[in-house]
């Protein structure tokens, strides 16, 4: 009988904002992986990467902009930075928590590329909002290497698309190391852009909202649950209103009329609620915890969040 398969999807509140409160939280994170691996799940992780992206990037750009004579560093190879680096600290909090309770597993990071459709219609209304705070001339630079830029409360910033992920060019490399029972981080922050052009991958100028790629990642898998750890208990009705109204459960069914009439945040709740619905489908056994990642002992899994299923 084959394990169940899982993929996790980790949220900022599971990595913080600053180097050191990443290397505190990816423990606090490992002990609720570990508590999955200890039921006998395969394990996927995946993660954001919103902080950690938009540190590198504004880094790489002010080096640029004080050595002008080194060459700027494109988008998707911030993200394959940022990949690298929560990755390091991730595998290394989850094998030291591992081996802390006897479990002998190895734990891998694969850098992970995810491609996108060119004719996608985010690359005509870029919405991220990426990078440094810069000067209108500065700004009007940006404009001329063709990148676009948005005019922010603080100044003027870059802004990017942010495209479906399509396919995953590594799904065969995670797939192997999953059925090989090793705790594999693959598509952190949504996965490094590319464009597929013949045998060749060209990395885009964009970001991938991460909780659509977590259910692509889980789709690809043939994954039995996706867990999406996020900032809140419970998803709701009426966020942020004196009528808030927590679910413990939905149906796919529930969930898109929930879309339809505009309950959930564009860049906040939506695309977790359209990465469940797209990874179920008409499936009978596959499921979506949406929940907090809390600070006391009791499992992610403990009743706790909202159920989505078909």
């Amino acid at each position: 009988m084959r394990k169940k398969k899982i993929v996790i999807a980790l949220g900022h509140e599971a990595l913080g904002t600053t180097l050191p409160e990443q290397m505190e939280a990816t423990k606090r994170t490992a002990r609720a992986v570990a508590d999955f691996i200890r039921e006998d799940y395969q394990v996927v992780i995946t993660h954001s990467n919103g902080p950690q992206v938009g540190m590198i990037h504004t880094a790489m750009n002010e080096f640029c902009r004080l050595y002008p004579e080194y060459t700027a560093t494109p988008m998707s190879v911030c993200s394959a930075m940022s990949q690298g680096y929560i990755g390091y600290d991730l595998q290394n909090a989850i094998r030291a928590e591992l081996l802390n309770r006897g479990i002998f597993k190895a734990v891998s990071t694969i850098l992970t590329q995810v491609v996108v459709d060119p004719y996608d219609e985010a690359f005509y209304k870029p919405t991220k909002i990426i990078g440094r705070v810069m000067s209108r001339e500065e700004a009007e630079t940006e404009e001329r290497k063709g990148n676009h830029v948005v005019q922010t409360a603080e100044g003027y910033r870059r802004i990017v698309a942010a495209p479906k992920p399509m396919d995953i060019v590594e799904i065969d490399a995670i797939r192997a190391l999953a059925d090989a029972d090793q705790v594999v981080v693959a598509c952190g922050g949504g996965g490094i852009p590319v464009l597929a052009q013949d045998n060749r991958l060209k990395g885009a100028s964009a970001v991938i909202e991460k909780d659509l790629a977590a259910g692509r990642l889980a789709e690809l898998l043939d994954a039995d649950r996706l867990v999406i750890l996020t900032g809140v208990e419970h998803v709701c009705l009426e966020f942020g209103t004196e009528n808030e109204r927590p679910l413990s459960a939905m149906t796919v069914a529930e969930a898109k009329e929930y879309i339809a009439q505009g309950q959930f945040g564009e860049g906040d709740m939506l695309p977790k609620i359209q990465a469940a619905v797209d990874f179920i489908g008409d499936s009978a056994i596959r499921s979506v915890l949406i929940t907090k990642l809390h600070t006391d002992e009791e499992p992610v899994a403990g009743g706790r969040g909202t159920i989505i299923t078909k």
